[in-house]
């Protein structure tokens, strides 16, 4: 009977050394750095996109873009980073896309304007889509490594 070693780290596991760099090699490709800064530019805009469209008088909504475009453009921050160890994250930025384009019709008072409807479904949409990328990055690395 094999008796557990104590005071071992999972650190020092050689198949988790192997899989980090192999995440830290599927990170580093061109690809994978436009990925990721389209990632965080799409970020910063549904944040700052209720004062570029002018949708800033619904508070509710005007809040909620601004938290979720903050937690998107550092989700692809820790992606560009860090992306060894921030992979696992992946499945998070395609739900906060898709929340930028239903928001506008769950938050309460929220007004259904031509330009915010517009807005949110397309940087919901492309956001959405970058956090699929950003998971096919890891993904497509598995499958071919």
């Amino acid at each position: 009977m094999a008796v557990p070693t104590t005071g071992s780290s999972i650190e020092h596991h050689p198949d988790l050394v192997e899989m980090r760099a192999r995440y830290e090699k599927a990170g580093s490709t061109p690809t994978a750095q436009l990925v990721e800064g389209l990632s965080f530019l799409a970020g910063l805009y549904i944040a700052i996109s209720p004062w570029v469209v002018g949708f800033n008088t619904s508070t509710s909504l005007a809040v909620s873009n601004l938290i979720v475009g903050l937690a998107f453009a550092v989700l692809a921050f820790g992606f560009g980073s860090a992306y060894e160890r921030t992979h696992l994250l992946g499945w998070t930025a395609p739900l906060l896309g898709a929340w930028v384009i239903i928001s506008q019709w769950v938050i309460n008072g929220a007004p259904d304007t031509t330009s915010i409807v517009v807005n949110n479904v397309i940087a919901g949409g492309v956001a959405a889509l970058c956090g699929l990328a950003v998971m096919g990055l890891a993904m497509g690395k598995k499958r071919k490594g």
